[in-house]
Formats: structure tokens, sequence, C-alpha cells
């Protein structure tokens, strides 16, 4: 439970994200490097979605025995039901540092409907998320489990790693640019101008005491073109 093996991507922000980190992972690398303030030293490593594991995407307890995270404070069960946020991508540094990533290659993909859990289910989402939002200074009359879902569990979840539990983990939005094929945003700044009104609609103001530990990073569809063909004529 929690391993789920995926097709080979054909379009989207599933090909992309499977391109990138089996045959070019050096151009997010790169980005994580410069938004983390890593050393030259850190080595990332992708564990997911890998080619030799069938592209599989993972959640629940699995996404976190495949990086390697034990939840000594605050357990996952205690804070989260089952079929929680499956993560596109996931990756860590031998230092500890955690990386979490949701993929986008076109802005409809951001208009993401509410909870559709069960009652009881919902009962501990709604606890959470008011938690979350108590933390952010954010006023509980904005229904996180309703509005931009996908965006509020993935910032949930990066608050029980590093607020409580002392996980040094990193959110990642990861954001495509140039997928014709998707009509995708053709610029960052199409991307910056979706998610600015995402985090006003969701009350985030800029500098929120989680917003060091949310990283947007922008890739080019077209860089990620150029660096497969290069490999295989190499």
């Amino acid at each position: 439970m929690g391993r789920f093996p995926q097709s080979k991507g054909e379009r989207g922000s599933l090909k992309w994200v499977q391109l990138l980190v089996n045959e070019c992972p050096a151009l997010i690398n790169s980005s994580l490097h410069n938004a983390c303030v890593l050393s030259h030293n850190a080595r990332i490593s992708w564990l997911s979605p890998i080619r030799a594991d069938k592209f599989a995407e993972y959640r629940d307890q699995a996404f976190l025995d495949l990086l390697g995270i034990r939840l000594t404070r605050r357990p996952l069960d205690t804070f989260w039901p089952n079929r929680g946020p499956q993560w596109d991508a996931l990756a860590r540094i031998d230092s500890g540092e955690v990386f979490l990533v949701e993929s986008k290659a076109h802005i409809s993909e951001v208009l993401s409907p509410g909870t559709k859990a069960s009652s009881k289910s919902k009962m501990l989402i709604d606890k959470s998320l008011k938690e979350v939002q108590s933390y952010l200074g954010i006023h509980p009359t904005v229904d996180w489990s309703k509005v931009f879902y996908q965006y509020t569990n993935r910032l949930a979840h990066l608050y029980l790693l590093r607020e409580l539990n002392d996980v040094p983990a990193f959110l990642v939005f990861l954001y495509f640019v140039g997928d014709r094929e998707m009509h995708g945003p053709s610029t960052p700044d199409e991307w910056k101008s979706a998610t600015q009104v995402v985090r006003g609609v969701l009350g985030l103001r800029e500098g929120h005491k989680l917003s060091r530990f949310v990283l947007d990073v922008f890739i080019d569809v077209a860089q990620i073109e150029k660096a497969v063909t290069i490999e295989k004529k190499e």
C-alpha cells in the first residue's frame, strides 16, 4: 500500500517529471541547490519516479519509508488519514534534507477540487488544516479543505515534517514552462501570477513561517528535450 507504479508518461507533467528525474536530473538539481543554498558537495538522490521502479509514485507511510523518515514526535496517522498526497517525485540528500515534489504543466492543474474524504477522515483533515492555519496566522474562516486543496494538503505535510518532527524537508512546486501540447504557460511570470492568486485566496502572506521551505522551481521543457537529445546521441 502506498506505492503506485505509473505508465510511461506520454504528455504533460507526468511525461516531463519522469524525463527530468531519469534523464536529466542536473536541470532540477541546480535549481534546488540555488534555492536552498546547498553546498556544492550536496548530492541529491532521486528516489521516485524511477524507471527501474516502474516510475512508481508514493504516498502515506510508503513515502516516508522511501525517504528513510521516522516521525518520532507526531506520527503520520495522528495527523492525516490514509489516501494522503501522492507525490510526483521524491528526493533526499545524505545530510538529511528531503524534497517533496508536486509538478504542473498547465494552469488548470492548479485548480484542484476540495477533499472527497469520508466524514471520519475529513474530521482529522479539518483538524490538521486548522492547526496549520493557526500556526501560519491565517483566519479560520478560510476553509482549506474546499479551496486549492492540493496546495493546502501538501503544505500541511511540510508542516508535519518540518515543524512537528524537525525533519529538514522542502516542498517543491515544479512548474514546467513551454508545454505547447498542454497549452501551458510560456513564461515563469505566467506561473507566478497564478500562484499569487492561490496564495492570496488561501490567506498566505509573503514570508509566512513555512515560506523558506516552499520552493517554486520553473523548468522550460525545451531544456529537457535538448538534454534528452544530447543524452541519446552520446
